[in-house]
């Protein structure tokens, strides 16, 4: 059963050392995210799931790894500890393992910020196309998978806030967002279901997949939102939210 939830954007420039000299541009976001992260070990789950879109989508086992060298940072996370581990984490990761997409990087990033948490990890890649049905099927399974579940789940609005955004001026993108923040600030099961997967792919807004994950996860579980943090940076939609 899903007992809590935090919902984080999943930018690279979350990482101060990729962000560098623009990293205090986003000081306020990364404190949210770190009060949103720190409810899910308040929660004493026995499993938790970092979910966020990946073109390929999947399972990354605990003990995979990531990088942000493709942002011209050596800087390496890891997603908890390996199973096979021993002893302390080395910073590796098994050999057959894929490694972490940037969403379920920045996710083990702000993970290991908060510490390591006592329940096993897993990572879970949703493709971003994937229609509301399948997401939310995804989450009921995830929260059936444990007596009590927690989430990490990484995802941004839309990328169409102004002209300089990723995805130029769209004049619909504020309209989204602001549907996917209520939704987000009240643990809205419904309204995050019924985000239109079309208009979110136009809008370049990566986080519909994994929210409606979480949507799945919820239902039934009578948990209540909070929203820490609203911003469009860049022209990107960000979210901080909290389900307990």
């Amino acid at each position: 059963m899903l007992v809590a939830a935090a919902v984080c954007p999943c930018p690279p420039l979350l990482v101060p050392e990729v962000a560098v000299g623009a990293a205090p541009e986003l000081d306020a976001a990364r404190a949210a995210c770190a009060d949103a992260v720190g409810l899910l070990a308040a929660a004493r789950p026995d499993r938790l799931y970092v979910v966020g879109p990946a073109p390929e989508g999947g399972v990354f086992p605990a003990g995979s790894a990531g990088t942000f060298a493709g942002f011209g940072v050596d800087l390496a996370v890891r997603l908890g500890e390996s199973p096979t581990e021993d002893g302390p984490a080395t910073g590796g990761a098994p050999a057959d393992v894929r490694p972490l997409p940037s969403a379920l990087a920045v996710g083990a990033w702000l993970l290991g910020r908060a510490g390591r948490a006592a329940a096993p990890i897993e990572g879970l890649g949703v493709d971003e196309g994937a229609e509301p049905d399948v997401c939310s099927g995804i989450g009921r399974e995830l929260a059936a998978s444990a007596p009590r579940v927690a989430l990490l789940v990484m995802g941004d609005g839309s990328a169409c806030r102004t002209v300089k955004a990723p995805g130029y001026l769209d004049e619909r993108a504020v309209g989204f967002d602001a549907q996917a923040a209520r939704a987000l600030g009240t643990a809205d099961v419904a309204a995050l279901l019924a985000l239109d997967p079309d208009l979110a792919h136009e809008l370049k807004a990566a986080g519909r997949a994994p929210w409606q994950v979480l949507a799945g996860a919820a239902e039934g579980a009578g948990l209540e939102g909070r929203l820490l943090f609203e911003d469009a940076p860049y022209g990107v939609g960000y979210f901080v939210a909290t389900w307990s």
